[in-house]
């Protein structure tokens, strides 16, 4: 979609009802709602000139694209606005699951629910096995709109900077989500520091159990 075009969409939108940041709806294309969103207008630009969700991060106070570490992206099929034109919809095709705790959708639980939430994530070694084979392929076979195959055409510099700025991510997090959140970036961007260094995981770990005593 041209720039142009993306402005004149733009006009469209209430910005100033929530200084600046608009709701969005997501649902895939079976109707279910995946997730609850915010875009600004450099989010929404992005979006609609790449067809790939990207929102803003409140947390981050920074647009990302949804899934540019996990891989979970959104392709989004179509962006529907709200009568008052003060909210949005992304019709998306999911790729993987929509919601960091590993479930399709952040709405797995119902309120009043006294059960601890339910994780689906895999705990075991072999996700980092999967994730370590999907940043091989990523650098071996770019693909166009991979983060990973950015990086790593970016070279050395930018990928030893975006593991330092995680690292400090980690450090600076407030509450055990957002550590937990912040982690799994660290870990995914040392993944592709090792594989940058041809350094295969299984190195890293036979090495901690030399040290073990």
């Amino acid at each position: 979609m041209s720039e142009r075009r993306s402005e004149e969409l733009g006009k469209e939108i209430n910005w100033e009802k929530m200084s600046g940041l608009v709701p969005v709806i997501v649902q895939d294309r079976d109707g279910n709602v995946l997730t609850l969103a915010y875009v600004d207008k450099e989010a929404l630009k992005k979006t609609l000139e790449t067809g790939y969700a990207h929102y803003f991060s409140r947390s981050q106070k920074r647009v990302r694209m949804k899934g540019e570490v996990s891989g979970n992206v959104q392709r989004v099929v179509e962006v529907r606005i709200d009568c008052d034109g003060d909210a949005l919809l992304f019709v998306v095709e999911q790729t993987g699951v929509a919601c960091h705790t590993g479930n399709y959708s952040c709405f797995y639980r119902k309120l009043g629910e006294l059960e601890k939430e339910s994780k689906v994530v895999d705990y075991s070694l072999s996700i980092l096995k999967e994730l370590e084979s999907v940043i091989a392929q990523r650098k071996e076979n770019p693909e166009p709109g991979s983060y990973t195959a950015r990086l790593f055409s970016k070279g050395k510099e930018e990928i030893y900077k975006k593991f330092g700025e995680e690292a400090v991510e980690v450090l600076v997090a407030e509450s055990k989500d957002r550590t937990v959140y912040e982690v799994a970036d660290l870990i995914y961007h040392l993944l592709v520091l090792l594989r940058y260094n041809g350094i295969e995981l299984g190195e890293v770990m036979a090495e901690l159990k030399r040290r073990r005593r």
